[in-house]
């Protein structure tokens, strides 16, 4: 995901970014049997899958329903694991990687989150196996040596608190989404909400540092006696339109 449309302000950023794009496409420092080797396994990999069945799809789109209670079932540390390794795969804008997730497994560890909630989100959380924190690092420019290292880019970011903010709400709410959709994939159900004040989890989660809370997604095995019928959705001419010029 490129984020690059907007031109940095400095020549020196400029010149960070097109360093960068120089190096995607096979320019500056970038080792060519590297370059093959991922294009042969990206390659290979295409011709080896064939899209998802019917029943894949529903597992992941069409099925699926925001779970307000759950099953007495363990959701597992290495399942966690698991699921974190499929999230970390998202695209997102110079691979800044600004997800941050903090899994609630313990009923004291959700108890911390009681007084942050409202309504009857309380019922909802606290019969979660698991409860997760979906949040971002405002200062996700920090790691950028390590996601990044074809070229320095921390230049872009620093000193532009409004710039980091945006990109980092951005793109860890993709990372979220894709948190939800790799849950479904393992077979497990979400209940994601945003019921709760930001400030006050980010005050008891994530004092003394960057990090900002964005929503919460209870993680489990749902209880299908629970859940209620379907409510509508948006046909595609009431939300999306072709355009040619």
């Amino acid at each position: 995901m490129s984020d690059l449309s907007k031109h940095p302000a400095s020549a020196q950023e400029r010149a960070a970014a097109a360093g960068m794009q120089r190096r995607l496409h096979g320019g500056d420092n970038m080792q060519p049997d590297e370059v093959s080797a991922a294009q042969a396994t990206f390659s290979e990999m295409k011709k080896r899958y064939s899209p998802l069945s019917d029943d894949h799809l529903d597992l992941l789109f069409r099925e699926p329903r925001t779970q307000y209670a759950w099953q007495d079932k363990e959701v597992s540390e290495d399942l966690l694991r698991t699921l974190y390794d499929l999230t970390k795969m998202t695209s997102t804008s110079v691979n800044s990687c600004p997800g941050r997730f903090i899994f609630l497994r313990s009923q004291e560890s959700k108890e911390r989150l009681r007084p942050t909630l409202t309504g009857n989100n309380v019922e909802k959380i606290m019969g979660a196996p698991v409860v997760a924190i979906i949040a971002h690092d405002n200062a996700f420019y920090e790691r950028l040596d390590q996601l990044a290292p074809y070229a320095d880019l921390k230049p872009m970011f620093v000193d532009k608190p409004a710039y980091c903010e945006a990109t980092a709400f951005r793109n860890g709410t993709l990372q979220g989404a894709q948190l939800m959709m790799a849950a479904r994939a393992l077979g497990l159900d979400c209940g994601p909400m945003s019921g709760f004040n930001n400030q006050l989890v980010d005050e008891e989660f994530f004092a003394g540092t960057t990090v900002v809370s964005n929503f919460l997604c209870c993680l489990g095995y749902g209880d299908p006696s629970r859940i209620f019928q379907r409510l509508p959705r948006l046909e595609f001419n009431e939300a999306c339109a072709f355009l040619y010029d």
